[in-house]
């Protein structure tokens, strides 16, 4: 069978739900490959098999018998990418964040790296539906509040439910790293934190002890404590969120003191200025919202703009994520972050990479995700313009894992209603 794009967009509105129409064997042709590592191929064939991609290649130099392909879907004209990720987002945890009963990501208690975001994931989000259409389709679901929020999960943007959306496990466990400096609302002054000092040393005593707990491998060890245990083993990475250059000092001080195996850096406002430091330890960074205002009065103004390209030029791994107010239902700018890094001084193909390899990478889970690749699972976007520009960005393919996705969502669904009754 040899299905057209028109009549691929139909097979598409036919789905019964999430992953439920598998072809064996799919080529996608004639698309611009963004390949997420670097490269691209102006013409390219993908092609996968029970959810893996097999091939890779020239569409012009490659040739096939109709009998090699269960479907073959055309996208020329038009640009193929793999699946964006959204890390440190509290997708999948909220809903409407002036209703509390629909937030789901902050816990009670100062110390919870026991807390699990994965079981809390709802697939049934309606902001990850209008999210996924703009390309996100892995989500590192976070928790929030507290010094330790608990452990982030890596997670499909479309499933059933949390378990057939889990794409890796309790990730990492997120550290709220108490801040140097305090300012009132509405004062222009930054003020010293005069109970900084305390506030560290209370979270460097708990995870001194945390691991000396999981070096004893004490039977009676507290359940907080043997969740962080795997954070020192390296199983699993331990984000620390800051943004001065005192907190990232300490950190870096405590990363070498305690041997962390797999840290990461994330907000990072002020990383540019330790930069050497982050590239010796090699400790990547999850940069913050880069449509954001500058956060001391003396900065220049485009400095979050450029802050990507500070740290390519610096030699420091970093990705984009996108932290701050509503951030579930804003997760859907991610690709126009890295449009706007693109503007100040990135490649198109290293903004690409910023919200896609580089990610995974940072995550762990670039083996099967993250570049079109060999090997790897077929999680792509296929797009009617370039993807990191507004008007560009249109769904045209979505697929996670081999399966196809919907390329709707209710707010396209309303205006293509009204778009009838009214008219063009």
């Amino acid at each position: 069978m040899k299905t057209s794009i028109a009549t691929f967009l139909i097979l598409l509105i036919g789905l019964n739900g999430y992953g439920q129409k598998k072809y064996n064997k799919i080529l996608i042709e004639g698309a611009t490959l963004h390949i997420g590592n670097g490269q691209v191929i102006p013409t390219g064939s993908v092609g996968i098999e029970n959810g893996v991609i097999t091939l890779v290649k020239n569409t012009l130099a490659y040739t096939y018998n109709k009998t090699d392909w269960d479907t073959v879907i055309n996208l020329s004209g038009q640009h193929l990418y793999p699946g964006f990720v959204a890390p440190n987002s509290t997708l999948g945890l909220t809903e409407i964040d002036a209703v509390r009963a629909s937030r789901d990501f902050h816990e009670m208690g100062t110390f919870n790296p026991h807390v699990r975001a994965q079981i809390a994931y709802n697939c049934e989000s309606s902001v990850i539906e209008t999210v996924r259409t703009n390309g996100i389709l892995i989500i590192q679901t976070t928790p929030r509040g507290g010094r330790i929020s608990g452990q982030s999960s890596l997670m499909a943007s479309a499933c059933w439910n949390w378990e057939d959306g889990t794409l890796k496990a309790d990730d990492g466990i997120h550290i709220e790293w108490p801040s140097a400096y305090s300012r009132n609302w509405g004062d222009p002054i930054t003020k010293p934190n005069e109970a900084y000092e305390d506030q560290k040393r209370e979270l460097i005593a708990y995870l001194t002890n945390a691991k000396v707990s999981a070096n004893n491998k004490d039977k009676n060890t507290p359940l907080q404590f043997s969740a962080l245990s795997e954070g020192f083993t390296g199983e699993k990475r331990l984000y620390f969120h800051a943004n001065e250059v005192q907190q990232i000092n300490d950190i870096l001080d405590l990363i070498t003191e305690l041997e962390i195996k797999f840290p990461v850096i994330v907000g990072g406002y002020e990383s540019y200025l330790v930069a050497d430091r982050l590239k010796i330890k090699k400790i990547p960074v999850m940069l913050g919202r880069l449509h954001s205002l500058p956060q001391h009065d003396d900065d220049p103004f485009d400095l979050p703009y450029k802050l990507p390209f500070l740290l390519q030029q610096a030699g420091v791994q970093f990705c984009l994520q996108n932290e701050g107010d509503m951030e579930a239902m804003n997760a859907r700018n991610l690709p126009f972050l890295a449009g706007t890094a693109m503007s100040y001084g990135l490649t198109e193909e290293e903004a690409i990479r910023s919200i896609t390899l580089s990610t995974c990478e940072i995550m762990g889970i670039s083996k099967n995700y993250g570049s079109i690749e060999v090997g790897k699972k077929a999680t792509l976007y296929g797009s009617v313009g370039s993807a990191l520009e507004m008007k560009g960005n249109q769904a045209s393919l979505l697929m996670i894992n081999g399966a196809f996705v919907p390329t709707t969502n209710f707010q396209t669904e309303l205006y293509n209603k009204y778009k009838t009754k009214y008219g063009k």
